[in-house]
């Protein structure tokens, strides 16, 4: 079980580690088979229905969207826990756009798992 405390803190900590913009960091907090499901892969990467699998894929991913949008940074709105999830909603500050991830993780505390929505 997540707790509040702990969400609020893992939210603060991922925020940090993309407004610092170093995929090493951000990728941290993700497991090997990490799985994202988002809009802006479809729109982003050809030939792809919005699911990016596997660590590697996802940093080319990630890449071209810290490549689009060089001044991104985000803020947190608010941090839902869930049972083995939390959803933070925050804003991206560069672009004005609001955003929830919905993140599932594993049995070693890494995320395993998103689904992204956008406003």
């Amino acid at each position: 079980m997540i707790t509040e405390d702990l969400a609020r803190s893992f939210a603060a900590n991922w925020a940090a580690a993309w407004n610092s913009h170093n995929l090493d960091t951000i990728l941290s907090h993700y497991s090997d088979d990490f799985i994202i499901e988002t809009p802006m892969a479809a729109k982003l990467l050809p030939d792809n229905d919005g699911i990016v699998e596997g660590r590697d894929n996802v940093r080319a991913y990630w890449q071209i969207g810290l490549e689009r949008i060089p001044n991104l940074h985000f803020e947190i709105i608010d941090v839902l826990t869930g049972i083995n999830s939390l959803t933070i909603y925050y804003i991206n500050t560069a672009t004005g756009r609001k955003s929830a991830e919905n993140l599932f993780f594993n049995e070693a505390g890494k995320v395993h798992r998103a689904f992204v929505m956008y406003s």
